[in-house]
């Protein structure tokens, strides 16, 4: 049997991020063989995979980067909250929203297929599986592409924005109230343009039932909920929203005081259970 030394045990610690005894003991079933004891650590991982199939994945972080164009986000799960804190697990999440920001992969198959250190990024979540002992999940992708992207990701690193904007060269800060806006006000689309057709009907069903329930006429509730519809418009859309800072104006009025061809392209926001 091959003599395993605190170096080699160290060199696939720092290679696979394994603890140091699954390290050793991987070595010396791979009789000191460094490629194989990498495939038995891997192959570990895709045992307790197995196992923790059917286990609930829903804490995690949420990790938004931008090079300016591009932004990208992604969701990493794990069971609790205690792993999604552990530093080995956030560094992934970060590898992996580095290597999306990189490759500009085109949606979530595609970046579970990318090559991260001599795998896929679908096989190295498995293989963390192992090191870490829960279920994990890479579980949302998104990107936008504009002239200029911010990003915003919430203390704790459970809900982040992203936001596409017409034209670089604003004040950052700009950029970065309409991104915490979103954070903040969860809109449901950029301008009611763009509000799908079955919510604009759900939103007036609803409006016609509420004014039903207060015992208004029959022939006024048409009117009524397209009142209620135009104030959904105003509260759930971004542009529309009252800008948090200063609630006399609109995002949209915001954004033209700065510079009249500014304006949002579009908008991604996601959040694990606050």
């Amino acid at each position: 049997m091959a003599v395993i030394s605190a170096a080699d045990v160290a060199k696939l610690r720092n290679a696979t991020l394994a603890g140091m005894m699954d390290c050793k003991k991987a070595l010396e079933e791979a009789d000191g063989n460094f490629d194989k004891a990498i495939e038995i650590i891997r192959k570990k991982g895709q045992a307790v995979a197995n196992k923790r199939a059917d286990r609930e994945a829903t804490e995690g972080v949420v990790v938004a980067k931008t090079n300016g164009k591009l932004g990208v986000m992604i969701v990493l799960n794990s069971e609790t909250d205690f792993v999604a804190k552990n530093a080995d697990f956030t560094g992934l999440a970060n590898k992996i929203a580095d290597l999306a920001l990189q490759n500009n992969p085109a949606n979530l198959d595609a970046l579970l297929a990318l090559p991260l250190e001599g795998t896929t990024v679908g096989d190295k979540v498995v293989e963390f599986i192992g090191i870490i002992g829960e279920k994990l999940q890479l579980s949302y992708y998104e990107k936008i592409e504009a002239e200029f992207v911010q990003t915003y990701i919430h203390p704790g690193s459970r809900l982040a924005t992203i936001v596409g904007f017409t034209k670089a060269g604003a004040d950052v800060q700009v950029y970065k109230d309409v991104a915490m806006q979103v954070a903040a006000m969860n809109p449901v689309a950029l301008d009611k343009d763009s509000v799908p057709e079955s919510v604009i009907a759900q939103e007036i069903e609803i409006g016609k039932e509420q004014a039903r329930r207060d015992g208004k006429p029959e022939d006024m509730l048409e009117k009524i909920a397209q009142g209620k519809l135009a104030k959904f418009f105003k509260e759930s859309t971004l542009l529309n929203q009252e800008f948090v800072k200063d609630n006399k104006i609109t995002i949209k009025q915001y954004l033209e005081s700065i510079d009249k061809n500014l304006t949002v392209t579009d908008f991604k926001r996601f959040t694990l259970n606050l």
